[in-house]
């Protein structure tokens, strides 16, 4: 589509304003311009040269500049990013004649060496990396739409390979269930079934037995009788649950289809012992949050362990085996902190509140510098210490476990490293979560990479990146657009398609973003915690009145600045790490422009610390220094209250239901949002809320229905949506409660826990069974991954320990 749409303007009358729009950007002071730097250059060329709305709507230069993502002027000439279609890129050069030419992606990466002068053709050619050749041998998706929808690809993919090979797929199927075991202990057939034409003559037996019995029969009552049979547990806890799990075995041998190997493949107990891995920050289950590195991912990890865990116990008793001493064991592994700050970060093994079986195990980084690996490590610093970490870390699991885990599921960078270095040693499955892939948050980072390096250790970081999703077996995404964008942006993983470092390594192919290993999986939000602020008869009164005086009268200069001059009026809240990305700097002053907001309203922030001597994270002072600052311009005395302060679980959801009585709002105002718990628990509270475009909340939010899109980076326009909102609502008292209401239902409908967990577990059964059945070689990519760490990654992880070392 791209050189039609070039071709189709320099064959019309519009040649002559191509010509003289490039001319109008030679004069621009910038020469690399990102999309909505081009967008706004075109908005006033078209204002300049007075062209009617539908030149700059559709005509062919208008189609070609919505699509162009990215210009680099150099020596006259013209280079364009073009994203006609989700996913994919094409590269062209326009001269000063306007001759066109497409650039290889190699090319594309020269160009941007150059932009940054570090470009050396004299030098010798820069390593590049391409995994494209590993992902030739494995189904790919074709239509961009599918893309996040793997398992339900990887299903179709198999069923149809079953249809066509019955043979060899059901061989493969007999010896896949003749595999599984608990311990030493059989599951599902035994030695009495010795090929796949007997296992299909035994079910036919097994199900004419289990029809004549009572549906609720217990299975300890004729498990005998199935084991001669040559079936062992596992097959249901009743005779009416071995008699349906048996029956879809049986339709899947006779009349293999997608829906039906899903159905079967996810009754199979394979999953017992998990993973969790979230090395940095401070992990712990009270007096963290807001703690530098310590938010939204903390309370992600600990509520999908209790929720894992109970899903974990109630598929062991369906499949019959609760009975037999099967106990599902959940670890979160994490970085045990020896100067902890009051904080439980020192303590090897911690129990998970409110289950069974789930724990924290922390484990310590070896000693090397005191001053470091005593305290808190930044998550930009703690490279050094993850290969030794991840040695030391197997075997603390194996004891825990007595026995390796079946499947490890990594957090962040970091934690997905450390998941690929454990998963290749034990031979496990292994899952990647991102949670936010910093390379999209920080812009020109990887261009930049050799200034930013001191502070943020970013050669590292995408190294790792790349390694982990490369190496994981399956990848759970938040959004869909957390994998690809959206029309107009692009998607976290896609920035990791193609990219340079200047003089380290040119990316030429990243990731597969077609491959069948991406998966969209939204998280949850804590039903126990967090629910309708008009659940009155689940909310604790002393936290409701502790809070509700805490947020708006009471005078403690030790952790609450401001004192409201009208607490009366209604709240606009927000609560978050004080932090660049998290932007609430950017929300006080979007308050403070906008007059007509005071007038109405309150601002209310909950924010890390009050002080900047009280702050060991560079960022975060910044943040507190600036907000000060806007306090002061804007003078919002009187106005605006900050809580530095830490909430336990129960009082965070509290917070926003005391919100909620007084008819306020939720402003979540990110930079960048990859996305957004905060968001479903301020919904799930009742809140109507107001939350970044850019990024995950487009997802969640269905705009003017459930909440509101902003622009965090447009301070007016944010002001008028929610003075809008507020006039709305002093106009029609019943407006707060719909969006209320709504807000409520979207999250009860799409986003809870059992949801998340449900499929978290479907897709390591299935992406076990395409491991076994396609006897997919691996084994190239992974030394091709290891050549990665051990020539890239580790000497520079090595160097910087050096350097930690020193201070």
């Amino acid at each position: 589509m791209s050189p039609e749409l070039i071709q189709n303007v320099i064959d019309s009358d519009e040649k002559s304003d191509l010509r003289s729009f490039i001319s109008e950007l030679r004069h621009q002071e910038k020469q690399y311009l990102l999309r909505n730097d081009i967008l706004n250059a075109y908005r006033e060329y078209c204002s300049k040269y007075q062209k009617p709305p539908e030149f700059y709507q559709s005509s062919n230069l208008g189609k070609l500049i919505y699509y162009t993502q990215e210009i680099i002027r150099e020596d006259g000439n013209i280079c364009l990013i073009i994203r006609s279609k989700i996913a994919s890129q094409e590269v062209y050069r326009l001269t000063e004649e306007l001759n066109i030419e497409q650039l290889a992606v190699e090319e594309l990466l020269d160009v941007r060496d150059r932009f940054v002068n570090h470009y050396h053709p004299n030098e010798g050619d820069i390593l590049e990396l391409d995994f494209q050749p590993f992902y030739d041998y494995t189904p790919t998706i074709r239509d961009p739409k599918n893309i996040g929808k793997g398992v339900q690809f990887l299903n179709r993919y198999l069923s149809s390979k079953l249809f066509q090979d019955p043979k060899q797929w059901l061989e493969s199927l007999f010896n896949f269930l003749r595999l599984h075991k608990y311990d030493s202990m059989p599951l599902l057939i035994n030695g009495r079934i010795q090929s796949q034409q007997q296992l299909s003559e035994q079910i036919k037996k097994a199900l004419t037995f289990v029809a004549d019995l009572e549906i609720d029969e217990p299975y300890e009552k004729f498990r005998f009788v199935l084991q001669l049979m040559g079936f062992e547990a596992g097959w249901g806890n009743t005779a009416g649950r071995v008699r349906e799990t048996l029956e879809i075995l049986d339709e899947l041998i006779d009349s293999p289809d997608h829906q039906t190997l899903e159905a079967f493949i996810s009754r199979i107990p394979m999953v017992f012992r998990i993973v969790l891995v979230s090395p940095h920050g401070w992990f712990g289950q009270e007096g963290v949050l807001g703690r530098p590195d310590t938010g939204g991912q903390v309370v992600y990890v600990l509520d999908q362990a209790k929720s894992l865990e109970k899903q974990l116990q109630e598929d062991v008793s369906l499949a019959g085996l609760d009975g037999l001493g099967v106990q599902p064991k959940v670890i979160i592994l994490t970085r045990l902190i020896p100067n902890s700050d009051g904080t439980l970060c020192n303590q090897r093994l911690e129990k998970v509140h409110n289950t069974d079986n789930a724990w924290i195990l922390r484990v310590p980084l070896r000693e090397f510098n005191p001053n470091m690996t005593q305290n808190w490590i930044s998550r930009f610093e703690f490279w050094p210490y993850l290969e030794t970490y991840a040695i030391d870390a197997e075997k603390e699991l194996l004891a825990e476990f007595k026995g390796a885990p079946d499947l490890i599921v990594g957090n962040y960078s970091d934690g997905n490293l450390v998941a690929f270095l454990l998963s290749r040693r034990l031979k496990v499955t292994q899952c990647n979560i991102a949670h936010a892939l910093e390379k999209s948050k920080y812009l020109f980072s990887n261009l930049y990479w050799q200034e930013l390096d001191d502070k943020y250790h970013f050669s590292l970081q995408f190294t790792a990146d790349l390694i982990a999703m490369n190496a994981a077996n399956f990848i759970i995404s938040s959004t869909y657009q957390e994998i690809v964008g959206t029309p107009d942006s692009v998607g976290q993983y896609e920035s990791y398609k193609c990219f340079t470092m200047p003089e380290l390594y040119h990316v030429v192919d990243g990731i597969e973003l077609f491959s069948p290993k991406f998966n969209v999986v939204p998280p949850g939000v804590n039903e126990a915690a967090y629910f309708p602020y008009s659940r009155m008869e689940d909310r604790v009164i002393s936290d409701r009145e502790q809070l509700e005086d805490m947020l708006f009268t009471l005078e403690d200069p030790a952790q609450i600045f401001g004192k409201l001059d009208d607490p009366n009026k209604r709240p606009i809240f927000s609560m978050a790490r004080l932090d660049r990305i998290k932007n609430l700097t950017g929300l006080a002053e979007c308050f403070g422009k906008s007059e007509a907001l005071q007038e109405h309203c309150n601002l209310i922030l909950v924010a890390g610390k009050l002080r900047v001597e009280e702050s060991g994270d560079n960022e975060e002072r910044d943040e507190i220094e600036k907000l000060y600052h806007i306090i002061e311009q804007y003078n919002l005395y009187g106005k605006i209250r900050w809580l530095g302060v830490r909430l336990s679980k129960s009082q965070s959801g509290e917070i926003y239901r005391v919100i909620a009585d007084h008819q306020g709002i939720f402003v979540q105002p990110a930079l960048f949002e990859a996305f957004g718990l905060t968001i479903l628990e301020a919904m799930i509270s009742g809140l109507p809320t107001f939350a970044t475009q850019f990024g995950g909340p487009l997802e969640i939010i269905q705009n003017k229905t459930n909440g509101f899109y902003i622009n965090p980076t447009n301070l007016e326009e944010t002001a008028e949506r929610i003075l809008d909102f507020v006039t709305k609502c002093d106009q029609n008292p019943n407006y707060w409660y719909e969006i209320s209401t709504r807000a409520i239902d979207r999250v009860y409908s799409t986003y809870t826990w059992k949801i998340h967990t449900t499929k978290l577990l479907t897709l390591a059964r299935i992406y076990g069974f395409w491991n076994f059945t396609s006897k997919e070689n691996r084994e190239d990519l992974l030394r091709y991954i290891e050549a990665l760490f051990y020539l890239i990654y580790k000497p520079k992880a090595q160097a910087l320990l050096a350097e930690h070392q020193h201070r």
